[in-house]
C-alpha cells in the first residue's frame, strides 16, 4: 500500500532516510520541566525532517510551548487523559473525538516520547499512524522490534530522547536545552513590577514543587536568601499562583527584604526573570530546565526525584544536592517517612554550593557549623 507522497505502508528500522515521514506526531503530554528536557529530539527531528508536518500531542497547556517552539512544531493535538496516566485527570466523553482526529491527520510517524510505554505504546498504536517508534519495557508490550529500544530507567531524560532520534536515523544536533525570549516577555516582565532588580543583581528563589515530597522547607529556602542578602544581592521569590501561601512562608521566614512575584509573571516573563538573575535557588522543578535552557547557574534541591535522570547536564554551571535513599526515586505525593531527602540537605549545603558557584563567601547562621551535614550530600 502506497501513501499520495509515495512512501510505503512499511518503513525500514531507520525510518529517515532520503525522504522523511511527511506527517510526524510526537507523544509527550508532559510538564514543563519534562517538555523542556525533549527539546533536543525535537531539534534533531526538525533537522532531519525540514519540510514535515510534526504535531505535538500534549497537555492543553502546550499551547504556549508550540507557539514559543514553532521552528521545532506545527500543531498541537490536545491529550484529553487515558486510564492510568496521571499527567492530567481523563475526560473520557473526549476520548473518542480525540482519536478520530489522529487517525484523520493520517500520521506516518508517530513517536512515542511520553515514558517506559507500558501503557503509552497501546495508546500511541492507536493514533493509526503508518509506523510508531519509542520506548518499550523489555517483557512487555513492543509494538515493532525494529522502531521501539529497551526503556533504562536510569538513563538521563535528555539523552534518552536524542538516542531513539539517533536509533531511527536522526543525527543529534547537540544536548543543550533552549527556551527562546522575545521583546514581549522582557516587556510583560517589566509590567509584572516596576522595581524588578537590574540583570545580574539578583537571585531568584522558587520553593514550589507540584508534589509537597518534592519541596525543601520553607524555612531553610529562607536561611539561604538571608545569606545571599547579606552579601548584597537582591532576592526574587517566585512560584505558581497556587503557590502563594508557601512563597509568603518563606517571606515571613526571612529577616531581609524580597520581591515576592509569585503568580505574577506567566512563563515567557518568569524565563526572562531568570534569564537576567544571578543565580536561582530552587527544587528540582521545569524552573531547574528554564535555568538550564537560559544559561542561569542554579543551585537545586532534589527531593525524591531521581537526579541521574532529571539533573542539568552541566554539571559547573548548576549543582544538584540530593541525599541517596532506597526510596528513590519516590512517588508518594506526601512523604511517609521523615521526608529524609530533604531534611539531610541543609542551608549549609546549599549556601555552600551558592558560594562556590558566585564565588562569594557565605555566612553561616548563627551557632551551626560550616560543614553541615554535607557528607551526605551529593553534588
Amino acid at each position: 500500500m502506497m501513501r499520495e507522497n509515495g512512501m510505503s505502508a512499511s518503513f525500514p528500522a531507520r525510518v529517515f532516510g532520503a525522504t522523511p515521514p511527511r506527517k510526524i506526531a510526537v507523544f509527550r503530554a508532559l510538564q514543563l520541566g519534562d517538555m523542556l528536557c525533549a527539546v533536543p529530539a525535537l531539534r534533531a527531528l526538525r533537522a532531519a525532517a525540514p519540510l514535515s508536518d510534526i504535531t505535538l500531542v500534549g497537555l492543553p497547556w502546550a499551547t504556549s510551548f508550540v507557539k514559543r517552539f514553532s521552528k521545532y512544531i506545527n500543531h498541537l493535538l490536545v491529550f484529553p487523559g487515558f486510564p492510568g496516566l496521571p499527567e492530567t485527570p481523563l475526560h473520557l466523553p473526549a476520548v473518542p473525538n480525540f482519536l478520530g482526529e489522529a487517525h484523520r491527520q493520517r500520521f506516518d510517524l508517530a513517536l512515542q516520547l511520553h515514558g517506559s510505554g507500558t501503557i503509552s505504546n497501546p495508546l500511541t498504536m492507536l493514533f493509526g499512524a503508518e509506523c510508531s517508534a519509542g520506548f518499550y519495557v523489555p517483557g512487555e508490550y513492543c509494538p515493532s522490534p525494529l522502531h521501539f529500544l529497551p526503556w533504562d530507567e536510569r538513563e538521563h531524560e535528555i539523552l534518552r530522547g536524542v538516542r531513539l532520534m539517533e536509533f531511527l536515523g536522526v543525527p543529534a544536533q547537540g544536548t543543550h536545552l533552549e527556551f527562546p525570549l522575545a521583546d514581549a516577555d522582557y516587556r510583560a516582565l517589566q509590567r509584572s513590577h516596576l522595581s524588578v532588580p537590574a540583570p545580574g543583581s539578583y537571585a531568584c528563589v522558587h520553593p514550589g514543587a507540584r508534589l509537597p515530597s518534592r519541596r525543601w522547607a520553607p524555612q531553610r529556602f529562607a536561611e539561604v536568601a538571608d545569606r545571599l542578602a547579606l552579601q548584597g544581592m537582591k532576592i526574587v521569590l517566585t512560584g505558581a499562583p497556587e503557590e502563594a501561601e508557601l512563597v509568603q512562608a518563606v517571606q515571613h521566614a526571612m529577616r531581609m527584604p524580597a520581591l515576592d512575584l509569585c503568580g505574577r509573571t506567566e512563563l515567557g516573563a518568569l524565563a526572562a526573570l531568570i534569564a537576567q538573575a544571578r543565580l536561582v535557588i530552587a527544587n528540582d522543578t521545569g524552573i531547574s530546565h528554564v535555568a538550564a535552557a537560559v544559561g542561569t547557574p542554579s543551585v537545586i534541591v532534589s527531593c525524591g526525584s531521581d537526579p541521574g535522570r532529571w539533573a542539568p547536564l552541566d554539571h559547573m554551571r548548576h549543582r544538584v544536592l540530593s541525599v541517596d535513599l532506597a526510596c528513590r526515586p519516590c512517588a508518594h505525593r506526601i512523604c511517609p517517612t521523615a521526608h529524609e531527602c530533604a531534611e539531610e540537605v541543609s542551608a549549609d549545603d546549599v549556601a555552600m554550593a551558592a558560594a562556590q558557584l558566585l564565588d562569594l563567601k557565605m555566612p553561616c547562621a548563627a551557632g551551626e557549623s560550616v560543614a553541615g551535614n554535607a557528607a551526605g550530600v551529593r553534588a
